[in-house]
């Protein structure tokens, strides 16, 4: 019996860590029109996506939502403070979901940071893989 109780809470143990894994209401943020290693051109217009959460402007205070921030070729911040800004940190403070930006020929980097109403990640940050892009 004792065997058998600790199977079945294996069990239960195993089948809630799964759900948690592949729960389709965990946020995520991610680029709807880029992948790793894409050549594109320039101008460049970039989506951002997110599920699992909504979009709020700076300054909208509400519960599971936040604004995009771009990185380009620089590394995440501190994400215990406020996003910083500047050319390799640019806000999307309206709400904005798409933003069309030119870049140099060559390679970068871009990833996306999800902030809260005041610029600052989330306690449990939400950001999206860094990808690799070439500029032809």
């Amino acid at each position: 019996m004792f065997k058998s109780i600790v199977l079945v809470l294996a069990l239960v143990l195993f089948s809630v860590s799964g759900l948690h894994a592949d729960n389709k209401h965990t946020p995520k943020v991610y680029f709807l029109n880029l992948v790793n290693g894409d050549i594109v051109s320039s101008p460049l217009t970039i989506r951002f996506g997110l599920k699992g959460m909504g979009v709020a402007p700076a300054g909208v205070e509400r519960d599971k939502t936040g604004h995009h921030h771009l990185i380009i070729d620089a590394p995440l911040p501190d994400l215990s403070q406020p996003i910083p800004m500047d050319a390799h940190y640019r806000h999307f403070g309206g709400g904005q979901t798409e933003v069309t930006i030119e870049l140099e020929k060559g390679q970068h980097t871009l990833q996306l940071l999800l902030g809260d109403a005041f610029h600052t990640p989330h306690t449990h940050p939400l950001y999206s893989d860094q990808i690799n892009i070439t500029v032809k």
